[in-house]
Protein backbone atom coordinates (compact mmCIF):
# COMPACT_ATOMS: atom_id res chain seq x y z
CA UNK A 1 0.00 0.00 0.00
CA UNK A 2 1.18 3.42 -0.85
CA UNK A 3 1.83 5.61 2.22
CA UNK A 4 3.04 9.24 0.52
CA UNK A 5 1.35 10.85 3.86
CA UNK A 6 3.26 9.06 6.08
CA UNK A 7 6.72 9.96 3.80
CA UNK A 8 5.50 13.36 4.05
CA UNK A 9 5.45 13.70 7.75
CA UNK A 10 8.88 11.80 8.15
CA UNK A 11 10.29 14.40 5.61
CA UNK A 12 9.11 17.37 7.95
CA UNK A 13 10.26 15.85 10.95
CA UNK A 14 13.55 15.83 9.29
CA UNK A 15 13.34 19.10 7.83
CA UNK A 16 12.84 20.59 10.84
CA UNK A 17 15.90 18.28 12.50
CA UNK A 18 18.31 19.66 10.04
CA UNK A 19 16.95 23.06 10.24
CA UNK A 20 17.63 23.07 14.06
CA UNK A 21 20.78 21.77 13.61
CA UNK A 22 20.55 18.67 15.43
CA UNK A 23 20.53 16.05 12.45
CA UNK A 24 23.36 13.85 12.75
CA UNK A 25 23.84 13.85 8.92
CA UNK A 26 24.96 11.41 6.29
CA UNK A 27 27.90 8.84 7.72
CA UNK A 28 31.32 9.67 6.55
CA UNK A 29 32.65 5.83 5.11
CA UNK A 30 35.89 4.77 5.92
CA UNK A 31 37.85 3.30 2.78
CA UNK A 32 41.27 2.62 3.93
CA UNK A 33 43.35 2.73 7.11
CA UNK A 34 46.82 4.29 6.53
CA UNK A 35 48.85 2.33 9.45
CA UNK A 36 51.29 4.45 11.80
CA UNK A 37 54.61 5.90 10.19
CA UNK A 38 56.84 8.71 10.60
CA UNK A 39 56.16 9.71 14.15
CA UNK A 40 52.17 9.59 13.55
CA UNK A 41 49.39 7.26 14.61
CA UNK A 42 46.96 5.85 12.30
CA UNK A 43 45.28 7.83 9.57
CA UNK A 44 41.80 7.31 7.59
CA UNK A 45 40.59 7.64 4.30
CA UNK A 46 37.23 8.76 3.57
CA UNK A 47 34.65 8.34 0.69
CA UNK A 48 34.39 11.36 -1.76
CA UNK A 49 37.32 13.12 0.08
CA UNK A 50 41.13 14.03 -0.66
CA UNK A 51 43.87 13.78 2.30
CA UNK A 52 44.24 11.48 5.33
CA UNK A 53 42.38 12.05 8.04
CA UNK A 54 43.32 11.51 12.01
CA UNK A 55 40.38 10.22 13.84
CA UNK A 56 39.15 11.98 17.76
CA UNK A 57 36.32 10.38 17.56
CA UNK A 58 37.13 6.72 18.24
CA UNK A 59 35.99 4.39 21.10
CA UNK A 60 38.83 2.29 20.56
CA UNK A 61 40.38 3.77 23.28
CA UNK A 62 43.68 1.41 23.44
CA UNK A 63 44.04 1.27 19.59
CA UNK A 64 43.63 -2.46 19.56
CA UNK A 65 41.52 -3.05 16.61
CA UNK A 66 44.38 -3.15 14.37
CA UNK A 67 46.79 -4.75 16.88
CA UNK A 68 48.04 -7.87 14.63
CA UNK A 69 47.38 -10.03 17.53
CA UNK A 70 43.97 -9.26 17.54
CA UNK A 71 43.15 -9.25 14.03
CA UNK A 72 45.26 -12.70 13.55
CA UNK A 73 43.16 -14.32 16.23
CA UNK A 74 39.63 -13.40 14.51
CA UNK A 75 40.77 -14.59 10.84
CA UNK A 76 41.73 -17.76 13.12
CA UNK A 77 38.52 -18.19 14.54
CA UNK A 78 36.52 -17.32 11.78
CA UNK A 79 38.46 -19.78 9.42
CA UNK A 80 38.01 -22.54 12.61
CA UNK A 81 34.31 -22.17 13.10
CA UNK A 82 32.79 -20.04 10.15
CA UNK A 83 31.57 -16.39 9.66
CA UNK A 84 28.45 -16.22 11.55
CA UNK A 85 26.84 -18.81 14.64
CA UNK A 86 24.07 -19.95 12.82
CA UNK A 87 21.77 -19.45 15.94
CA UNK A 88 20.64 -18.47 19.30
CA UNK A 89 23.37 -19.81 21.62
CA UNK A 90 20.51 -22.06 23.40
CA UNK A 91 19.64 -23.84 20.10
CA UNK A 92 23.40 -24.39 18.67
CA UNK A 93 25.09 -21.02 18.62
CA UNK A 94 27.68 -21.56 21.44
CA UNK A 95 30.81 -22.04 20.19
CA UNK A 96 34.14 -23.05 22.50
CA UNK A 97 35.47 -19.31 21.70
CA UNK A 98 32.44 -18.17 23.48
CA UNK A 99 33.40 -19.76 26.65
CA UNK A 100 36.60 -19.44 26.49
CA UNK A 101 36.36 -15.34 26.49
CA UNK A 102 33.53 -15.69 29.14
CA UNK A 103 35.88 -17.64 31.53
CA UNK A 104 39.07 -14.91 30.26
CA UNK A 105 36.55 -12.24 31.68
CA UNK A 106 35.02 -13.77 34.50
CA UNK A 107 39.02 -13.89 35.85
CA UNK A 108 40.10 -10.18 34.65
CA UNK A 109 36.94 -8.72 36.82
CA UNK A 110 37.82 -10.98 39.73
CA UNK A 111 34.29 -12.25 38.91
CA UNK A 112 32.82 -16.20 39.02
CA UNK A 113 31.48 -16.34 35.75
CA UNK A 114 30.55 -13.84 32.80
CA UNK A 115 28.25 -14.19 29.82
CA UNK A 116 28.31 -12.20 26.50
CA UNK A 117 26.15 -10.40 24.26
CA UNK A 118 25.60 -9.13 20.75
CA UNK A 119 26.36 -5.65 22.35
CA UNK A 120 26.74 -3.56 25.45
CA UNK A 121 23.64 -1.99 24.98
CA UNK A 122 21.71 -5.48 24.47
CA UNK A 123 23.91 -6.12 27.75
CA UNK A 124 22.54 -3.26 29.36
CA UNK A 125 18.55 -3.91 28.35
CA UNK A 126 18.53 -7.56 29.06
CA UNK A 127 20.24 -7.06 32.13
CA UNK A 128 17.63 -4.49 33.67
CA UNK A 129 14.75 -6.21 32.05
CA UNK A 130 16.14 -9.20 34.02
CA UNK A 131 16.48 -8.08 37.60
CA UNK A 132 13.87 -5.27 37.77
CA UNK A 133 10.46 -6.52 38.94
CA UNK A 134 7.02 -5.64 39.99
CA UNK A 135 8.26 -5.18 43.60
CA UNK A 136 11.65 -3.55 42.89
CA UNK A 137 12.67 0.66 43.06
CA UNK A 138 15.04 1.82 40.56
CA UNK A 139 17.63 4.90 41.05
CA UNK A 140 19.31 6.05 38.16
CA UNK A 141 21.74 9.02 37.44
CA UNK A 142 20.32 11.30 35.13
CA UNK A 143 23.15 11.70 32.84
CA UNK A 144 23.06 7.84 32.39
CA UNK A 145 23.07 6.21 28.73
CA UNK A 146 20.35 6.21 26.65
CA UNK A 147 21.21 2.41 26.88
CA UNK A 148 20.08 2.57 30.47
CA UNK A 149 17.14 5.02 29.76
CA UNK A 150 14.95 2.65 27.45
CA UNK A 151 16.13 -0.02 29.48
CA UNK A 152 14.52 1.18 32.46
CA UNK A 153 11.99 2.51 30.22
CA UNK A 154 10.78 -1.24 29.58
CA UNK A 155 10.39 -2.43 32.94
CA UNK A 156 7.71 -2.16 35.02
CA UNK A 157 8.49 -0.95 38.85
CA UNK A 158 7.22 0.18 41.51
CA UNK A 159 8.87 3.45 41.49
CA UNK A 160 11.37 4.72 39.23
CA UNK A 161 13.72 7.80 40.77
CA UNK A 162 16.39 9.85 38.84
CA UNK A 163 18.73 11.81 40.79
CA UNK A 164 21.13 14.55 40.28
CA UNK A 165 23.92 13.59 38.21
CA UNK A 166 26.70 12.05 41.01
CA UNK A 167 24.49 13.58 43.94
CA UNK A 168 25.39 11.14 46.41
CA UNK A 169 22.82 13.25 48.90
CA UNK A 170 20.01 12.65 46.87
CA UNK A 171 20.74 9.55 46.12
CA UNK A 172 20.77 8.71 49.89
CA UNK A 173 17.55 10.72 50.29
CA UNK A 174 15.76 8.55 47.35
CA UNK A 175 17.10 5.09 49.06
CA UNK A 176 15.43 6.27 52.18
CA UNK A 177 12.10 7.18 50.79
CA UNK A 178 12.03 3.99 49.24
CA UNK A 179 12.20 1.55 51.99
CA UNK A 180 9.70 -0.48 52.87
CA UNK A 181 7.51 0.00 49.84
CA UNK A 182 9.90 -2.81 47.88
CA UNK A 183 11.67 -5.68 47.69
CA UNK A 184 14.59 -5.13 45.99
CA UNK A 185 16.13 -2.06 45.06
CA UNK A 186 18.30 -1.67 41.72
CA UNK A 187 20.91 1.51 41.60
CA UNK A 188 22.28 1.58 37.61
CA UNK A 189 24.59 4.36 36.60
CA UNK A 190 27.13 4.52 34.24
CA UNK A 191 30.82 4.13 35.06
CA UNK A 192 32.14 6.77 32.73
CA UNK A 193 29.89 9.26 31.87
CA UNK A 194 30.78 9.12 28.14
CA UNK A 195 29.62 12.74 26.49
CA UNK A 196 31.64 13.57 29.77
CA UNK A 197 34.72 11.36 30.31
CA UNK A 198 33.54 11.95 34.54
CA UNK A 199 32.55 9.15 36.34
CA UNK A 200 30.56 7.57 39.43
CA UNK A 201 32.37 7.49 42.89
CA UNK A 202 31.55 3.64 43.20
CA UNK A 203 33.46 3.91 46.73
CA UNK A 204 30.80 6.61 47.59
CA UNK A 205 27.61 4.82 46.59
CA UNK A 206 28.84 1.51 48.08
CA UNK A 207 28.87 3.74 51.29
CA UNK A 208 25.45 4.67 50.41
CA UNK A 209 23.65 1.58 50.10
CA UNK A 210 25.37 0.17 52.75
CA UNK A 211 23.14 2.34 55.24
CA UNK A 212 19.71 1.39 53.03
CA UNK A 213 20.85 -2.29 51.84
CA UNK A 214 18.83 -4.36 55.15
CA UNK A 215 15.83 -2.31 54.44
CA UNK A 216 15.10 -4.19 51.09
CA UNK A 217 14.86 -8.08 51.89
CA UNK A 218 16.60 -8.64 48.37
CA UNK A 219 18.96 -6.13 48.76
CA UNK A 220 20.18 -2.52 46.69
CA UNK A 221 21.65 -3.85 44.00
CA UNK A 222 24.42 -1.89 42.44
CA UNK A 223 24.59 -1.93 38.34
CA UNK A 224 27.41 -0.15 36.61
CA UNK A 225 27.69 -0.09 32.92
CA UNK A 226 31.41 0.60 32.35
CA UNK A 227 31.62 0.71 28.85
CA UNK A 228 33.77 3.34 28.37
CA UNK A 229 35.76 2.65 31.69
CA UNK A 230 37.16 -0.96 31.46
CA UNK A 231 40.52 -0.69 29.21
CA UNK A 232 40.32 3.05 29.39
CA UNK A 233 41.53 4.21 32.77
CA UNK A 234 43.39 2.57 35.55
CA UNK A 235 46.76 1.18 36.68
CA UNK A 236 45.11 -2.20 35.16
CA UNK A 237 42.75 -1.54 32.90
CA UNK A 238 40.04 -2.55 35.88
CA UNK A 239 38.43 1.10 34.95
CA UNK A 240 35.82 2.95 37.29
CA UNK A 241 36.01 0.30 39.86
CA UNK A 242 40.56 0.43 39.88
CA UNK A 243 39.99 4.07 40.18
CA UNK A 244 37.24 4.16 42.83
CA UNK A 245 38.16 1.73 45.05
CA UNK A 246 34.16 0.50 44.99
CA UNK A 247 32.86 -2.03 43.65
CA UNK A 248 29.87 -3.28 41.75
CA UNK A 249 27.16 -6.13 41.84
CA UNK A 250 26.77 -6.25 38.60
CA UNK A 251 29.26 -5.25 36.19
CA UNK A 252 28.47 -4.34 32.47
CA UNK A 253 31.50 -4.04 29.57
CA UNK A 254 31.54 -3.88 26.41
CA UNK A 255 34.50 -5.36 23.34
CA UNK A 256 33.77 -2.64 21.22
CA UNK A 257 35.77 0.07 22.90
CA UNK A 258 38.64 -0.21 24.61
CA UNK A 259 39.09 -3.85 23.26
CA UNK A 260 38.63 -3.37 19.88
CA UNK A 261 36.15 -5.38 18.48
CA UNK A 262 32.42 -6.24 19.10
CA UNK A 263 29.46 -7.20 21.83
CA UNK A 264 29.14 -6.47 25.37
CA UNK A 265 29.42 -8.68 28.75
CA UNK A 266 28.17 -9.31 32.08
CA UNK A 267 30.13 -10.36 34.98
CA UNK A 268 29.19 -11.31 38.47
CA UNK A 269 28.07 -14.33 40.58
CA UNK A 270 27.91 -17.65 39.47
CA UNK A 271 23.89 -17.48 40.69
CA UNK A 272 23.48 -14.23 38.86
CA UNK A 273 25.20 -15.26 35.88
CA UNK A 274 23.03 -18.50 35.35
CA UNK A 275 19.86 -16.37 35.93
CA UNK A 276 20.85 -14.08 33.16
CA UNK A 277 20.83 -16.45 30.76
CA UNK A 278 17.60 -18.17 31.77
CA UNK A 279 15.67 -14.74 31.80
CA UNK A 280 17.28 -12.39 29.51
CA UNK A 281 15.68 -11.63 26.16
CA UNK A 282 18.18 -10.52 24.32
CA UNK A 283 20.84 -13.27 25.21
CA UNK A 284 17.77 -15.62 24.66
CA UNK A 285 16.30 -14.19 21.38
CA UNK A 286 19.29 -12.80 19.86
CA UNK A 287 22.64 -14.11 18.08
CA UNK A 288 25.64 -13.86 20.03
CA UNK A 289 29.05 -12.18 18.72
CA UNK A 290 30.86 -14.62 16.18
CA UNK A 291 33.64 -16.89 17.38
CA UNK A 292 35.86 -14.68 15.57
CA UNK A 293 34.64 -11.82 17.34
CA UNK A 294 35.03 -13.86 20.34
CA UNK A 295 38.73 -15.02 19.80
CA UNK A 296 39.62 -11.80 18.89
CA UNK A 297 38.24 -10.44 22.18
CA UNK A 298 39.85 -12.82 24.35
CA UNK A 299 43.18 -11.99 22.80
CA UNK A 300 42.43 -8.57 23.12
CA UNK A 301 41.81 -9.02 27.28
CA UNK A 302 44.80 -11.16 26.95
CA UNK A 303 46.80 -8.19 25.47
CA UNK A 304 45.19 -5.63 28.30
CA UNK A 305 46.15 -7.95 30.97
CA UNK A 306 50.23 -8.29 30.27
CA UNK A 307 52.97 -5.52 30.40
CA UNK A 308 52.21 -4.65 26.40
CA UNK A 309 48.98 -3.11 28.07
CA UNK A 310 50.33 -0.96 31.32
CA UNK A 311 52.34 0.15 28.75
CA UNK A 312 49.28 1.31 26.31
CA UNK A 313 47.35 2.89 29.41
CA UNK A 314 50.45 4.91 30.16
CA UNK A 315 50.63 6.16 26.78
CA UNK A 316 47.42 6.85 26.43
CA UNK A 317 47.08 9.00 29.90
CA UNK A 318 50.22 10.95 29.01
CA UNK A 319 47.98 11.55 25.74
CA UNK A 320 45.21 12.56 27.69
CA UNK A 321 47.70 14.89 29.98
CA UNK A 322 48.65 16.57 27.21
CA UNK A 323 45.84 17.05 24.83
CA UNK A 324 43.83 18.52 28.44
CA UNK A 325 46.92 20.95 29.33
CA UNK A 326 46.58 22.05 26.18
CA UNK A 327 43.18 22.91 25.36
CA UNK A 328 43.44 24.94 28.80
CA UNK A 329 46.27 27.27 27.70
CA UNK A 330 44.23 27.86 24.46
CA UNK A 331 41.47 28.64 26.49
CA UNK A 332 38.92 25.98 26.17
CA UNK A 333 36.32 25.06 28.58
CA UNK A 334 36.43 21.47 28.83
CA UNK A 335 36.19 18.80 31.41
CA UNK A 336 39.44 17.30 33.08
CA UNK A 337 40.05 14.19 34.75
CA UNK A 338 42.27 10.90 33.84
CA UNK A 339 39.82 9.81 31.35
CA UNK A 340 40.40 10.10 27.83
CA UNK A 341 36.98 11.25 26.80
CA UNK A 342 37.51 14.88 27.08
CA UNK A 343 34.94 17.45 25.70
CA UNK A 344 35.34 21.32 24.79
CA UNK A 345 32.05 22.82 26.35
CA UNK A 346 30.92 25.00 23.52
CA UNK A 347 27.48 25.65 24.67
CA UNK A 348 25.91 26.63 21.40
CA UNK A 349 24.59 24.33 18.79
CA UNK A 350 25.69 27.09 15.63
CA UNK A 351 29.66 27.36 17.31
CA UNK A 352 29.51 23.45 17.62
CA UNK A 353 29.11 22.67 14.14
CA UNK A 354 31.11 25.26 12.79
CA UNK A 355 34.24 24.20 15.17
CA UNK A 356 33.29 20.85 13.56
CA UNK A 357 33.36 22.18 10.18
CA UNK A 358 36.83 23.75 10.66
CA UNK A 359 38.24 20.78 12.00
CA UNK A 360 37.24 18.32 9.10
CA UNK A 361 38.32 21.11 6.99
CA UNK A 362 41.99 20.37 8.54
CA UNK A 363 41.79 16.85 8.24
CA UNK A 364 40.46 16.44 11.86
CA UNK A 365 37.35 13.96 12.71
CA UNK A 366 35.35 14.94 15.79
CA UNK A 367 31.88 14.87 16.81
CA UNK A 368 29.89 17.56 18.04
CA UNK A 369 26.80 16.88 20.35
CA UNK A 370 23.82 18.98 20.66
CA UNK A 371 20.04 18.52 21.97
CA UNK A 372 19.19 16.13 22.52
CA UNK A 373 22.04 14.34 22.94
CA UNK A 374 23.42 16.26 25.83
CA UNK A 375 21.33 18.94 27.70
CA UNK A 376 20.55 22.32 26.48
CA UNK A 377 23.45 24.68 27.02
CA UNK A 378 25.84 22.13 27.43
CA UNK A 379 26.47 21.15 23.66
CA UNK A 380 30.62 19.94 23.14
CA UNK A 381 32.59 18.62 20.96
CA UNK A 382 33.61 15.19 22.51
CA UNK A 383 37.47 14.29 21.69
CA UNK A 384 38.87 10.63 22.30
CA UNK A 385 42.40 10.28 22.74
CA UNK A 386 43.56 6.71 21.85
CA UNK A 387 46.74 5.08 22.41
CA UNK A 388 47.91 4.94 18.79
CA UNK A 389 47.62 8.75 18.76
CA UNK A 390 51.50 10.35 19.15
CA UNK A 391 52.53 13.48 20.65
CA UNK A 392 52.94 15.12 17.25
CA UNK A 393 48.72 13.86 16.93
CA UNK A 394 48.04 15.91 19.68
CA UNK A 395 49.89 18.83 18.80
CA UNK A 396 48.37 18.90 15.76
CA UNK A 397 44.93 18.50 16.81
CA UNK A 398 45.73 21.38 18.89
CA UNK A 399 47.38 23.66 16.55
CA UNK A 400 43.94 23.33 14.60
CA UNK A 401 41.87 24.61 17.71
CA UNK A 402 44.13 27.15 17.94
CA UNK A 403 43.86 28.55 14.81
CA UNK A 404 39.71 28.66 14.81
CA UNK A 405 38.26 32.02 14.14
CA UNK A 406 41.86 33.35 13.90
Amino acid sequence: MPHDRLDQTLADELTELSDTGIAKGAEAAVTEVLGARGGLGPRYRLAGWDGDFIRMNSNSYLGLSQHPAVVSAEESGTQRFGAGPGAVRFISGTYQTHLDLERRLAGFHSREAATIYSSAYAAVVSTLASLIHADTVVLSDELNHNCIINGVRMTRPVSRSVYPHLDMESLDDALAEAEGIATRAVLVTDGVFSMRGDFADLGAINEVVAKHDASFSENVVVVVDDSHGVGAYGDTGRGTEEITGGSADVLIGTLGKAFGVNGGYVTGSETLITYLRERGPMYIYSNPITAGEASAAEMSVSVLDSEEGVELLNHLSEMTRRFESGLADIGFETISGPHPVTPIMVRDTERTASLVGHLFENRVLATGLNYPVVPKGDEEIRFQVNADHTAADIDYVLSVLAGFGS
